[in-house]
């Protein structure tokens, strides 16, 4: 290669890895990319120049206007506003504690997502110390008991949900008895280290429609997702009417251990040392009154897992009324 075609080639290299780092939402320091790129401090100014009208050009074609100012507080060059979004490390911090609290996913799938989450999401200079601070919980992450990996399933059946389509389902309950459903599927929720498939069962499944139809309206089933071991598409699709969609947080409000049902109306008394933790828990719950006996509270919530809940907390609640609607 010529000397000057090489030239040409070393500062068109220079340019580009310059840029990609603004894009990245990394700085540029002039010295460093002196040092980095064995050149001089008028060269690195001058790629600057030619990025910042790049820059300037860019925002006119796409009508997304950025600029490549000096940040003094950094002495450093930096896109404004970046190219793409950064997590703060607060934000970052907050959501990978969050995800390794869940334990939702097995390490095998866990493990990537918290390092891309890291790696796209957090400025470039950030990035150790998450890790460092996540290290020891990762070191000793708990996998769950089923072992099953998750996230093709989620995304199968989320494209069910998204096309309207039924699902034929091979499901094995607790018990460890098998059965198949052909099944409606309306949302995927997830709670306490556990994803569900919340569906409609199709109409042949008359023992079950009944069971958990209240009036005309039947209530969803819940399906935790681990124990789905096949997952079929057929080729029938339901309708939803907009009025009839199903909505999620107001089931959530509404479900307590993620068990289905007819919906309860549950009158108690709660006597313990914080009512917050009360109210955070279940948000249907309404104070009615406050006296020596405590705080009367009335909630509303499908299935019997408020009960079973309410029952945990001992003498600090006692249940009054627990009436289907």
């Amino acid at each position: 290669m010529k000397e000057s075609n090489k030239n040409v080639y070393v500062a068109k290299n220079r340019l580009l890895s310059m840029y990609n780092r603004l894009v990245e939402g990394r700085p540029l320091y002039k010295e460093k990319e002196a040092v980095k790129f064995n050149c001089s401090l008028r060269s690195v100014q001058r790629d600057i120049d030619d990025l910042r009208a790049f820059v300037a050009n860019q925002s006119e074609d796409t009508g997304v206007v950025q600029q490549l100012l000096y940040d003094r507080k950094i002495k450093g060059y930096k896109l404004e506003p970046p190219a793409r979004s950064l997590l703060s490390n607060e934000e970052a911090f907050a959501v990978v504690k969050i995800l390794l609290e869940s334990r939702a996913l097995m390490k095998a799938e866990m493990f990537p997502i918290l390092e891309k989450l890291v790696s796209c999401c957090v400025p470039h200079e950030n990035q150790r110390h998450i890790n460092d601070l996540i290290a020891n919980e990762k070191f000793h992450y708990a996998e769950l008991q089923h072992k099953e990996l998750l996230l093709n399933r989620l995304w199968d059946i989320s494209q069910a949900i998204r096309q309207h389509t039924e699902l034929e389902i091979t499901y094995y309950r607790q018990n460890g008895s098998q059965v198949n459903r052909v099944v409606k599927p309306l949302s995927i929720m997830f709670s306490e280290f556990y994803f569900y498939l919340v569906a409609n069962i199709d109409d042949t499944d008359s023992v079950e429609k009944i069971t958990f139809k209240e009036g005309c309206e039947q209530i969803p089933i819940l399906y935790r997702i681990d124990r789905i071991k096949k997952c079929n598409f057929t080729d029938k699709h339901f309708r939803v009417p907009y009025e009839d969609r199903f909505e999620e947080g107001e089931f959530r409000k509404r479900v307590q251990f993620m068990y289905s049902g007819k919906l309860h109306q549950v009158k108690f008394w709660f006597r313990g040392p914080s009512l917050e933790a009360i109210l955070d828990r279940i948000p249907t719950a309404k104070v009615l009154k406050h006296s020596e006996k405590g705080c009367l509270l009335i909630a509303e919530a499908y299935g019997d897992g408020i009960e079973m809940w309410l029952r945990s907390q001992g003498d600090n609640v006692e249940i009054i009324e627990n009436n289907a609607k």
